[in-house]
C-alpha cells in the first residue's frame, strides 16, 4: 500500500459511548453503545456484578447517543463525518451486533 493510500483510506471508526438510566421498572440501568464497522450494538446491565444483556434502544436513548457524540467534536475525539455516520446509524432499528463481540450469558443476572 502506498503512502497516498493509506490516507485515503482511513480505519474504521471504533467508539464506545456509556451513561446511566432509568429501565421501564424504574431500575437504575448503564446503557452501552458501540459503534464499530457501520454498526452500533447496544448492551445494557443494572448492577454491578450482572452481564450485559442486548437492549432495545428507544428514542431517548438515540437522542442521548447523538448528544454524547456531539459534546465529543469539538474536542476533536471523533470528526464530523463520524458524527454524521452516528447520527445516520442511530435511526437503525433493533439492538445491533457487532461481528466477533459476543454475549455469553454467563453471570448472575443471565435469565
Amino acid at each position: 500500500m502506498r503512502d497516498t493510500e493509506a490516507i485515503r483510506h482511513s480505519p474504521a471508526m471504533s467508539v464506545e459511548f456509556g451513561w446511566w438510566s432509568k429501565d421501564p421498572e424504574g431500575k437504575k440501568c448503564q446503557i452501552n453503545a458501540v459503534v464499530h464497522g457501520g454498526n452500533i450494538e447496544w448492551t445494557r446491565h443494572v448492577g454491578h456484578h450482572t452481564s450485559w444483556i442486548p437492549h432495545e434502544p428507544n428514542d431517548e436513548d438515540r437522542e442521548r447517543l447523538v448528544y454524547e457524540a456531539s459534546k465529543r467534536v469539538p474536542r476533536r475525539l471523533i470528526t464530523q463525518k463520524q458524527f454524521e455516520e452516528i447520527k445516520r446509524l442511530s435511526e437503525n432499528s433493533g439492538p445491533g451486533k457487532i461481528v466477533g463481540r459476543r454475549i455469553t450469558g454467563i453471570g448472575p443476572s443471565f435469565d
